[in-house]
């Protein structure tokens, strides 16, 4: 005779949480893509994407953030019962932390002071996040199958932050600190938003497509 295993209701929350962290990302990435659209004279080589905000179509960058934000701790609620190490459930934390950020970037826009302030919290800290996330994600023998392509996009969001601050130490020293089309900042910024974005994906699809077996 075969052994039936009952499995729990899952709360309402731990079935639309993955729903709502993927749409939340693609429509981040989407939200962006438009802005190069109404926003052309914008020069994406050298402009920032919080440099949208001085555009027409700020609201966009607005809405852009605040999905992002959403995005993240709507993960949070989606993959906190699968983390179980201490360090990952410290990842978790700092995810959060990076939504605040990327929510004070949706509230102050880069002509305020809190602007930098919002980017030092959201942008340094999500790598952290994500990186201490999947090793603890990884240990999940449910999320084996996943384990190296997770890794890696977690690797990806580590050289994307590196690899803009390289580029804006470089086109600064070379312009004498003054920011300019000679600081090529904007495609690596862009880049940035691309492989933070695609962790959060990868992390929500998973749960998503695979949630009637996790445990």
């Amino acid at each position: 005779m075969e052994k039936v295993i009952a499995t729990p209701n899952r709360p309402a929350n731990s079935v639309t949480a993955p729903r709502l962290s993927l749409v939340c990302s693609v429509g981040t990435l989407l939200l962006l893509a438009s802005l190069h659209i109404l926003s052309p004279e914008l020069d994406p080589s050298w402009r920032m994407v919080s440099d949208y905000a001085l555009g027409d179509y700020g609201w966009v960058l607005t809405l852009m953030f605040l999905a992002w934000a959403l995005s993240c701790v709507a993960l949070f609620f989606a993959i906190k019962s699968q983390v179980q190490t201490i360090w990952g459930k410290i990842g978790l934390g700092i995810l959060i932390v990076s939504a605040v950020g990327m929510g004070m970037a949706a509230i102050f826009d880069v002509t305020h002071n809190l602007h930098g302030l919002a980017a030092l919290i959201g942008i340094p800290s999500f790598p952290i996040a994500a990186m201490l996330v999947s090793l603890s994600l990884v240990r999940n023998q449910d999320w084996s199958t996943i384990r190296r392509p997770l890794l890696l996009m977690a690797n990806l969001t580590s050289i994307s932050l590196v690899l803009m601050f390289a580029t804006l130490f470089i086109g600064l020293s070379k312009s004498g600190g003054e920011f300019g089309p000679d600081v090529l900042i904007g495609w690596p910024n862009r880049l940035l938003v691309m492989t933070y974005c695609g962790w959060l994906i990868m992390v929500a699809w998973f749960v998503e497509r695979f949630r009637p077996v996790l445990r």
